[in-house]
């Protein structure tokens, strides 16, 4: 596994097709948590936002979206399309990306951190 410093050269390793893809789905994340932790970790791209939020990742076929598994549980229908397992769904390279979809996902999981850690304080 390739040892990426950032992001940036993470995206930068892929055709410009998936890197497109991958930017994509970087601005969503971005967009709706300015104030996330943007990482390498396991080898991709990872966001923390009062805890994990989300990781992505580029493969011969697909892009695989990481929103742990309350966030492919709770969007279980909508995903009906993609390959999806406990916790990971599969984009593939040829088709857009759902960029509404994963917006909702991202502001679900951001939500849900936010409510683990007013739980914590109780």
């Amino acid at each position: 596994m390739e040892a990426y410093k950032n992001v940036d050269e993470y995206v930068a390793a892929f055709p410009e097709g998936t890197q497109i893809l991958l930017e994509q789905l970087r601005e969503v994340v971005l967009s709706i948590a300015p104030d996330v932790e943007e990482r390498i970790s396991y080898g991709m791209p990872a966001y923390k936002w009062k805890g994990v939020l989300v990781y992505f990742g580029a493969y011969a076929k697909h892009i695989g979206f990481y929103p742990t598994g309350s966030g492919v549980a709770a969007f279980q229908e909508e995903l009906s399309a993609y390959k999806c397992s406990k916790g990971t769904i599969q984009f593939p390279l040829n088709q857009a990306l759902p960029l509404g979809l994963l917006t909702r996902i991202v502001q679900f999981r951001m939500k849900e951190n936010e409510r683990k850690i007013k739980e914590k304080v109780k």
